[in-house]
């Protein structure tokens, strides 16, 4: 999540948080808090959405660190905390964890695992798990059950035929649950649950949903592209957002997959 720097890392937080990601967040917590834990680890943090489900639910005791690869997203999470909240922040990599063998009772990871080499963040994740430790981690659906995508492509197409910015592409390339089983069970894990979740979400501001999608990452792409201006872009996408799903609120869909696992080994909190 390297291309999440500066003003964009604001727009993420404010203009998508709420809609993409606070009620999954609010779900993957619950779960994470549902057995005893005493260390807890989140991967690809970002902007602390998921972070604050999670301080919220986990025990007051609880060590919770945070690790991401952008400080700019770092920077906007440190600020939804007290500096008496048991948290630690650290920038790192999902591939070379900076943390001693069997540390975290479990790791979770939203939304994060298509940005980076998954055969080898999964063993990573598995050797920073203590034996019985779970790993609980949510990727989005392919882009026919999440509009948020495949209409912003459509859109991008519309200002850019010959070679739209894909971005939003890659943030649902991950949906094929098979691949994902394999490596899962190649890097150690056993007792995979997996769920499909969809949702439906008010969308009260649906042109500041358009911008947060633009004015995330892809608007590096269009950028480089030159030539379009950006908020003719947002316009033509809250239009198609509106047309396809109303609007006063808009109701939006998107679908998520949830995997759960747990590295084998009887867990002794």
């Amino acid at each position: 999540m390297a291309g999440y720097v500066g003003d964009v890392a604001v727009a993420y937080d404010r203009d998508l948080g709420h809609v993409l990601f606070e009620q999954y967040a609010a779900d993957i917590a619950r779960r994470a808090a549902g057995k005893p834990v005493r260390d807890v680890l989140e991967v690809a943090s970002g902007t602390g959405i998921v972070t604050r489900q999670l301080r919220n639910v986990l025990p007051g005791d609880a060590q919770l660190t945070a690790v991401d690869i952008s400080d700019a997203m770092t920077d906007v999470a440190r600020t939804k905390f007290l500096p008496h909240e048991q948290i630690t922040f650290q920038i790192a990599n999902a591939v070379t964890l900076p943390f001693d063998d069997r540390t975290f009772d479990a790791v979770v990871c939203q939304f994060g695992v298509m940005f980076f080499d998954k055969d080898k963040a999964f063993r990573e994740v598995h050797r920073v798990l203590r034996q019985g430790g779970r790993y609980l981690f949510s990727v989005w659906d392919s882009r026919d059950y999440n509009p948020y995508a495949s209409l912003t492509f459509e859109v991008m197409k519309q200002f850019f035929p010959s070679d739209p910015p894909r971005f939003l592409e890659s943030t649902v390339s991950s949906f094929e649950i098979d691949p994902v089983k394999e490596m899962l069970i190649r890097a150690g894990f056993e007792q995979i649950s997996i769920s499909v979740q969809r949702r439906v979400y008010d969308i009260p501001d649906v042109r500041a949903f358009a911008r947060g999608l633009i004015f995330s990452p892809i608007i590096n792409e269009i950028r480089e592209r030159g030539e379009v201006d950006p908020d003719d872009i947002v316009e033509a996408l809250t239009n198609a957002f509106i047309e396809e799903y109303g609007s006063n609120p808009t109701c939006f869909p998107m679908q998520a997959i949830l995997f759960e696992t747990e590295k084998p080994g009887e867990y002794k909190p």
